[in-house]
């Protein structure tokens, strides 16, 4: 038996409900053996006057061969079937995959099994002696809006797996590749300490003969040994002077090497500051004079002694220096010292020369880094005494910033405590300047 309501009204709870088919007839497959009650059924969802077509069959047998070929809004189910009981059913059915709402009708008395088939995957439950046209559309808009919920709590849980299931695997990738960086870092690493020992040992190596070969040119050129010519003596001097040149990139590559390596130490000692900017300044005014260029410095320091490196702080300030004499073509290159603080000396080395372009700014500290890099650039130069002098302002205990207007002159500033501490087996000093830090500060414009 088949009963179909025509009416296509779209009651309220219709749409509360949220259901997919919202406005169209709702299929209702009711599964009872009990003819009166398919009946009473029938009648209460007409007199409820809702858009509903109903399916009517007697046995388990014909429920699931019409769930098999058709799509249903919601199943009422007798509790009590011929062969086959409604808990079982509704157990089966769950395992099965349908999730339609499922309604059981039970008879009086039947409370407790119906908890029971509930607890089985009912939908709710329904006693026969209290179907009413109210009670029937209530409890069919409680089952759809159940059944949505249930559906987009399933969506959004599929939703949730897949994203973690995609959140693993990124994650697995992730490490993957972590994994494969830091296989590279340590090769990397491996290799920079085998390039450092190379450079360490080859520098060492060349200053032997280079020296040699300076020795033996200081004697030819003494003419102790007997009289030149002139052109004789011309060569002479051009041996010694780009060996001597030779040995200095060597010495630059030995301590970079040592730099890199952290091997090089620092040798302590009372310094007069003042007196050493002078007398590196005497060293590097024939570099000046061949440029017409002025050198020039202002010494302010109250207390120019400080505790440092002397060989160091020469290395940096002779960089600084001769640097700024080189890329200056005419004007001046001026030095300054001055107290920043009472523990703190600033060395500026400022220069009127070709300047630096701003993208190149962050660059110039990096080892056989030069501005121009090309082949045919006009200054020549291994790119390596500003990596030096950062790598060694930084081992002070100090800090070198830099800055340049192209056509207008370079500007450093270092700035070194007045007095550099080292662990006590390293250095250890007895005087009063034990209090009182160095700073260093270069300006080049």
């Amino acid at each position: 038996m088949r009963f179909h309501n025509q009416t296509h009204w779209n009651p309220p709870w219709v749409a509360e409900a949220g259901t997919e088919r919202m406005g169209e007839v709702l299929e209702i497959l009711l599964v009872d053996d009990d003819a009166v009650d398919r009946m009473a059924i029938c009648r209460a969802l007409a007199r409820a006057d809702l858009p509903v077509e109903v399916t009517e069959v007697t046995s388990a047998e014909q429920a699931i061969a019409n769930l098999k070929s058709r799509t249903y809004d919601c199943v009422f189910l007798d509790y009590r079937l011929p062969e086959q009981d409604g808990l079982s059913l509704i157990r089966q059915w769950r395992a099965e995959g349908v999730s339609i709402p499922l309604v059981v009708l039970t008879g009086q008395g039947d409370e407790q099994i119906a908890v029971d088939l509930m607890k089985a995957g009912a939908s709710d439950y329904l006693v026969k002696t209290r179907v009413s046209p109210d009670r029937l559309a209530l409890l069919l808009r409680n089952a759809l809006r159940m059944y949505e919920a249930e559906r987009r709590e399933a969506k959004v849980m599929a939703q949730l797996q897949q994203t973690n299931k995609l959140l693993t695997q990124q994650n697995e990738e992730l490490e993957r590749q972590r994994r494969y960086i830091e296989d590279q870092n340590l090769k990397l690493l491996e290799a920079y300490r085998v390039k450092s020992e190379f450079l360490a040992t080859m520098s060492h190596e060349l200053r032997t003969p280079l020296n040699a070969i300076l020795g033996f040119s200081q004697i030819l050129d003494s003419q102790s040994k007997g009289p030149l010519t002139s052109h004789q003596a011309e060569m002479i001097k051009r041996i010694f002077t780009n060996g001597k040149n030779l040995l200095n990139l060597v010495n630059d590559i030995l301590d970079l090497s040592r730099l890199e390596a952290q091997r090089l130490t620092l040798n302590l000692t009372q310094v007069n500051l003042h007196n050493l900017v002078q007398t590196t300044l005497l060293d590097l005014r024939s570099l000046a004079d061949g440029k017409a260029l002025t050198l020039k410095s202002t010494l302010q320091l109250t207390n120019p002694v400080v505790v440092n490196d002397e060989h160091r702080l020469r290395q940096v300030l002779t960089n600084l220096v001769s640097n700024a004499i080189k890329f200056t073509d005419r004007g001046q290159v001026h030095i300054t010292l001055t107290e920043t603080a009472s523990d703190q000396i600033s060395l500026t080395v400022a220069d009127t020369g070709i300047g630096i372009a701003e993208e190149q700014l962050p660059h110039i500290f990096e080892a056989f880094r030069q501005v121009d890099q090309t082949i045919r650039r006009q200054r020549p130069g291994t790119g390596l005494g500003l990596a030096i002098v950062q790598s060694l302002v930084g081992i002070m205990g100090g800090t070198i910033v830099v800055s340049s207007k192209q056509g207008q002159g370079t500007t450093f500033v270092v700035t070194l405590p007045r007095q550099i501490s080292l662990p006590p087996e390293t250095f250890s000093l007895d005087t009063d300047l034990a209090a009182q830090p160095l700073t260093l500060s270069l300006h080049t414009e």
